[in-house]
């Protein structure tokens, strides 16, 4: 199958936050990979200098534009904002502590199509070479990590020999869709502040028929939390506050007042230990 230059185009969307260590790479990188058509930056209120390196590369680039947000409003706003700004019929939403190779976003396509996929993620391996256990995922059963602590374990093996394996859910630090799911699904939810909101949009995304997968065979490096690690408690704040809007969004009503109390007190009361753990690390 062959397609025209406008029909393999991709717009990628990258949210920053205090991202100064990371985003020249993350931005030179984009720029240099295969049918990049358009690149939008949304800024959440960067004092660290982040501002300065996305302009410099706006003013060397025109397929490069920024909208710089006087506040932090969350991720799944500022996804949805530069998305807005973008007319390509493949999004990428690409973290700034990521750093694709030239081929990463057009073999990914070249997977969606080959598979039938239409939402798909990728192997992502820290500096030391580590796989992500947050690339393949399972939707969170709240109501069974009640009863089992194994319930509370996400991660779905590698199926090895895959080069494009079916899963719940994918990682936000890289996703690929069509645009026409994206606008189907109104794009992210944007009660969700940080964290949960690719579960969300994965989930929903599954609802509507579509296939959620992971490329086995496309490795991505990414430098995991570097926009999180200023301000730890703040985070871990809006990561259980996104499970429990979750738990609420799809899955309070299919259980009784018993199993709500249990899962907002595990939820709840595992804040405090996570948060200590962030602070400690």
């Amino acid at each position: 199958m062959t397609f025209s230059d406008d029909a393999i185009a991709i717009a990628v969307v990258v949210v920053s936050h205090q991202s100064a260590a990371t985003i020249d790479e993350c931005l030179c990188r984009l720029r240099a990979a295969r049918d990049v058509a358009e690149i939008r930056v949304v800024d959440n209120d960067s004092q660290d200098g982040t501002l300065d390196i996305i302009q410099r590369h706006c003013a060397l680039d025109p397929r490069m534009r920024f909208i710089g947000n006087p506040d932090n409003p969350g991720f799944a706003i500022a996804c949805n904002q530069g998305a807005r700004e973008t007319h390509a019929p493949w999004l990428a939403f690409v973290n700034p502590d990521l750093l694709v190779d030239a081929d990463t976003l057009a073999k990914l396509r070249i997977r969606a199509l080959q598979s039938d996929a239409d939402l798909l993620g990728v192997e992502l391996v820290d500096e030391h070479g580590r796989c992500d256990a947050a690339a393949r995922r399972r939707d969170p059963d709240f109501a069974a990590m009640l009863r089992s602590f194994a319930a509370t374990r996400l991660a779905v093996p590698r199926s090895e020999g895959v080069a494009t394996q079916p899963v719940d859910a994918v990682s936000g630090a890289l996703m690929l869709t069509p645009r026409a799911l994206f606008d189907d699904l109104r794009g992210f939810d944007e009660g969700y502040r940080l964290h949960v909101e690719d579960l969300d949009l994965c989930r929903r995304a599954r609802a509507l028929g579509a296939t959620v997968a992971v490329a086995n065979d496309v490795r991505v490096l990414h430098y995991r939390g570097v926009s999180s690690h200023s301000r730890p408690v703040f985070v871990e704040w809006h990561k259980h506050r996104g499970l429990w809007r979750y738990w609420r969004k799809f899955d309070a009503g299919k259980h009784g007042i018993s199993a709500n109390v249990g899962v907002f007190a595990l939820i709840w009361l595992r804040f405090p230990l996570a948060m200590l753990a962030a602070l400690l690390k």
